[in-house]
């Protein structure tokens, strides 16, 4: 096994995961949008900055 080998194939491993990784947070995200009752972000125009943010 040539050291090309290894590092080509770390980086397609690597770049695999953060695709995994976007298209999961890109699901959570859209699922989070289509929901009509999910808190608002404090950035939104209609919610009051001074609330705490709906993730934490």
């Amino acid at each position: 096994m040539d050291w090309t080998t290894l590092v080509s194939g770390l980086a397609i491993v690597t770049l695999v995961i953060v695709l995994v990784l976007a298209l999961v947070n890109k699901r959570k995200v859209d699922k989070r949008r289509a929901d009509p009752n999910s808190e608002r972000s404090t950035l939104a125009k209609d919610k009051s900055s001074t609330g705490h943010p709906p993730d934490v």
